[in-house]
């Protein structure tokens, strides 16, 4: 039996299209084939003008539970070539995400690790049940969070984002709205509805209106990322991934133990 897609992807007829990560299983976490569908449905959806905006959410449990570290264990140990080109990749996806020409909104529940905090940063807006949680958890098994480093400071401030992201500290919707990583909250199972309100507003404005408006706002923000950058984050996420720390790191992650470098705090 062929494998589902990584992403599904439908549009009604008020040209809003709705791209559900489909990987429920592994809570909806990323591997190569994943960012590729993504890709190619962002692309879609940028070339066709019938469309208004774009909704992202995950299937099952969890929204977005980062990068599928088994997969990138795996990928570690292959050439440095095919290391660049999954990093770039990831890159530009979540560049792709920022700058499409569309709204974006993200409907976040369950659990947001890692890369999946990336893709909803990327997103304009995002509404997050009262029940998600969150995590910048990389640093703990040994790698930094390059391809996503545009985004979390965009959206959560260079403070919340050296925060979280260096102490790998979870933390719950509320937190995630106070720092600006999620534009508003819900109680658990009405994201659907808390959507609605949203997406009208955004069906009530001129589409070139939009446009503008998110094209204008980035670039008086000044968080374009562009070819050198990419390359920079493509390379940084390359080179660390096969490091020795990082093979430590997967380590510990696959066998379910601390990596080495973790000394466990001794007990009074």
């Amino acid at each position: 039996m062929a494998d589902s897609p990584r992403v599904l992807s439908e549009v009604d007829d008020r040209g809003i299209v709705t791209l559900s990560l489909n990987r429920p299983k592994v809570g909806n976490a990323y591997d190569a084939a994943l960012i590729a569908a993504l890709d190619r449905a962002l692309t879609q959806a940028a070339a066709d003008a019938r469309v208004r905006a774009v909704v992202l959410r995950g299937l099952g449990k969890h929204f977005q539970a980062g990068a599928d570290v088994r997969a990138l264990r795996a990928l570690a140990e292959r050439s440095e070539a095919d290391n660049q080109a999954f990093s770039r990749m990831t890159v530009e996806a979540m560049r792709k995400l920022a700058d499409l020409p569309k709204p974006t909104l993200a409907l976040v529940h369950g659990a947001c690790f890692g890369g999946g905090i990336g893709l909803l940063a990327s997103c304009d807006m995002a509404i997050a049940s009262e029940d998600a949680f969150f995590s910048l958890s990389e640093v703990h098994i040994g790698i930094p969070p390059a391809p996503i480093a545009p985004q979390l400071v965009a959206s959560m401030g260079l403070r919340a984002a050296l925060f979280y992201s260096l102490t790998g500290k979870r933390f719950g919707a509320r937190e995630a709205q106070r720092i600006g990583l999620v534009s508003e909250t819900c109680p658990p199972g009405s994201l659907d509805e808390a959507a609605a309100e949203v997406i009208d507003g955004l069906l009530r404005a001129g589409p070139r209106a939009l446009y503008e408006t998110k094209s204008i706002l980035r670039k008086v923000a000044r968080v374009a990322v562009d070819d050198a950058l990419a390359g920079e984050l493509a390379a940084l996420a390359t080179t660390c991934r096969r490091s020795d720390e990082a093979r430590e790191g997967f380590a510990g992650f696959a066998e379910r133990r601390s990596p080495a470098w973790y000394t466990v705090p001794k007990t009074p």
